[in-house]
């Protein structure tokens, strides 16, 4: 009598529960795996702002470089490693 309700428990498990499971969180990585739209916009936006900061240092190192002109000589001989550090854009 117990094998009559074991075996159909069992053969429901391995061929409809264990595959449903599987694809269940198979589409759940998937969609989680992607961007939003919000994530993309919120991207853009930090993109935006961190060229805008570059440009204002960039203003204001050749201000102070224009009064001042050995001032990053002797910033630089603090930080020796600032002279081989090279800012690479990819857009």
């Amino acid at each position: 009598m117990e094998a009559v309700i074991i075996a159909p428990a069992v053969i429901a498990i391995l061929f409809i529960g264990l595959p449903w499971l599987i694809f269940h969180y198979v589409t759940r990585w998937k969609q989680i795996g992607s961007l939003t739209g919000e994530d993309e916009k919120l991207l853009d936006e930090l993109h935006f702002t961190a060229r805008r900061l570059e440009d204002r240092l960039n203003t204001i190192e050749r201000i102070v470089s224009a009064d001042h002109p050995d001032w990053k000589l002797s910033s630089q001989a603090a930080m020796p490693e600032a002279l081989d550090y090279e800012i690479t854009r990819r857009n």
